[in-house]
């Protein structure tokens, strides 16, 4: 089932950095682009905001809008650049996105969504899918998201994906729209039975692959946004856990021995060290030598000229550790 385990889009975080980092830790979840407007990818300049790398398929393109005719043109040229699925922000409370009739703000005009997913299906053949919220500010939710899902299911939208909060765009800061708001997982369990043959999602709060393989229980898939992020270790346990295969690489020292070509790659093309390693930062939590490692991280690889002996000598930090005196060849191999 392709929507089975996702990473989420994430404004900041999901560049295309980060998503090639967590290729490496499982093939099989699908990422998600940070979200990019219909206007911004229809004018602005498309190989900067929309490239990326062949091996970070499946990877969707979230974009933002509420013009079903610029949606499509964004969805067509997001088509043309390869990739495997739009997906529609209709959750995103920002003060930001409200005011460009963008994100969470769409909960209140079902019908306008459902004319967005109509025109991007017409547009490509390939998935559309909407990320929503169960609700904004006084609505009620099942009512909200019941109606909400009615309209894009009749549009035509392959998938949705249901941040099961509310969100108040009055109130409370995106951040609290993050936390504050109570969860209703049961809500979007109930959508789901009553819709059986869309494939649901869900998303909010989500801190484990235990949690999220019991959710799958009553849901078609999980997305998982900064718990993913912010402890990427956990992505390595996905495809053994959720899809019966082998991970891809053993531990977190592997994948960052994996993640070189590529970080040398980008330096050669004039990228920071710092753009590739800020997405590592999260790695190693809790063990001994993982403060010194984030340290240097963060201390020495924004620096002007900064190069791949930053990220050697702090995955050294964690070679001194005894958590790693077992196996020391990998470590040896970055750290030499």
């Amino acid at each position: 089932m392709k929507y089975k385990f996702s990473v989420a889009p994430m404004m900041d975080w999901t560049d295309r950095h980060c998503r090639f980092f967590h290729r490496l830790l499982t093939r099989r979840a699908r990422l998600y682009t940070e979200m990019v407007t219909a206007d911004a990818v229809v004018f602005g300049p498309r190989r900067r905001l929309l490239g990326f790398d062949p091996f970070e398929h499946p990877l969707a393109l979230q974009l933002g809008g509420a013009d079903p005719a610029r949606l499509a043109q964004a969805a067509a040229i997001g088509a043309d650049f390869g990739y495997d699925e739009i997906n529609l922000n209709c959750g995103c409370p920002s003060d930001r996105v409200q005011s460009g009739r963008i994100g969470a703000c769409l909960m209140r005009e079902p019908h306008l969504v459902g004319a967005c997913v109509a025109a991007m299906k017409a547009a490509v053949r390939i998935p559309i899918t909407v990320k929503c919220r169960i609700g904004v500010d006084e609505q009620e939710p099942r009512e909200a998201l019941f109606a909400f899902v009615e309209q894009v299911k009749a549009a035509g939208a392959d998938a949705v994906i249901v941040h099961a909060r509310k969100a108040w765009l009055e109130g409370l800061s995106p951040k609290e729209n993050r936390d504050v708001p109570p969860l209703d997982y049961a809500l979007v369990a109930e959508v789901k039975r009553a819709h059986p043959n869309l494939p649901i999602a869900i998303n909010g709060g989500v801190k484990n692959l235990n949690a999220a393989a019991a959710l799958l229980n009553d849901v078609d898939g999980v997305m998982i946004g900064r718990a993913a992020y912010q402890n990427p270790e956990m992505l390595i346990g996905v495809d053994p856990l959720l899809f019966g295969e082998a991970a891809p690489v053993g531990d977190a020292v592997e994948a960052i021995e994996a993640y070189v070509p590529y970080t040398e790659r980008e330096l050669a093309a004039g990228a920071r060290l710092h753009d590739m390693t800020r997405h590592l930062l999260g790695l190693f939590a809790g063990r001994p030598g993982a403060r010194a490692y984030r340290r240097r991280l963060a201390e020495l690889a924004p620096k002007r000229g900064a190069g791949l002996d930053v990220l050697r000598a702090a995955v050294a930090e964690i070679s001194r550790a005894p958590t790693f005196e077992a196996s020391p060849e990998p470590l040896a191999a970055l750290a030499e």
